[in-house]
């Protein structure tokens, strides 16, 4: 944090599968202050509170004071505060197995990235919820996650394009089925066939409906699944490298050490020593 016009916090915490967040904060910006081209690796979120600017991806958008807008992880975009009335914004920085769903739920994406709240007092409620996280970055991590959480609920339920839900639909149970069989067996040698004879479903369809709600193939879902609990045990105990490599289901530590470079771009080693 380095003046009144600027706030910054990153979540270094890996625990939370579900939502987690990684960083988040807040900026009066300069006139045609800008970011960009790039691409996040996670979902991105800000909320304009005053002045404008625009928004481009494969349009372009203006965004005024009271709206926001989301970028998806691996789209490349650009944005800039407007010459005249620079805009003030706050942001945050999310993933998690809850999320893609949640935001189809809200009817933002990569189509639809403007977010336009119900009425004046829903956006208030929603900007709230950030601030709190931004304002309160270095609190304990479950209470930073649990108005995280009320974040998600209040943009869904708050924008202006959401989309009605009727009921439980039979996909859910079987990503329920699919996400507990994962937890509980991670550390052994499964396959995604495995997973899904688990849940009685074919192969390629079990793939393709994983892939719809979490946004993830369950390959990718797995590792990264994997190496979260790795990166927790790293910094949580002493235990050698060779028996975390066991634990998630790795008997080569130098198998396991390539795949955890490939997802936090640095070694076991170098992860625990920093």
């Amino acid at each position: 944090m380095s003046d009144n016009s600027l706030k910054f916090h990153v979540f270094s915490d890996e625990r939370f599968v579900d939502l987690n967040l990684y960083q988040f904060g807040y900026e009066k910006c300069e006139p045609l202050h800008s970011y960009g081209p790039y691409a996040r690796n996670h979902y991105l979120f800000h909320y304009v509170i005053s002045g404008k600017g625009t928004f481009r991806s494969d349009k372009l958008y203006e965004i005024t004071a009271g709206h926001g807008f989301l970028i998806e992880p691996n789209q490349i975009t650009t944005y800039f505060a407007d010459e005249n009335d620079p805009w003030e914004y706050a942001w945050i920085e999310f993933d998690g197995l809850r999320v893609r769903e949640s935001l189809q739920i809200a009817g933002i994406g990569i189509n639809q990235p403007v977010y336009t709240p119900i009425n004046a007092k829903a956006g208030a409620l929603l900007l709230n919820e950030i601030m709190y996280i931004v304002d309160n970055g270095t609190e304990r991590p479950m209470l930073i996650i649990g108005h995280a959480f009320i974040f998600l609920d209040q943009l869904m339920q708050s924008s202006v394009t959401k989309i009605k839900r009727t009921g439980k639909r039979l996909r859910d149970f079987y990503m329920k089925e699919a996400l507990s069989f994962i937890e509980q067996n991670y550390q052994n040698d499964v396959s995604i066939e495995d997973i899904a004879s688990f849940c009685g479903l074919n192969r390629n369809y079990f793939g393709k409906i994983f892939r719809d709600t979490i946004g993830k193939t369950p390959q990718e879902f797995l590792l990264s699944y994997r190496m979260a609990k790795a990166a927790q045990l790293l910094k949580e105990t002493k235990l050698s490298i060779g028996t975390i490599s066991t634990m998630v289901g790795y008997q080569n530590p130098l198998h396991f050490s390539r795949a955890f470079k490939n997802i936090y771009n640095c070694s076991p080693r170098y992860y625990r020593q920093i």
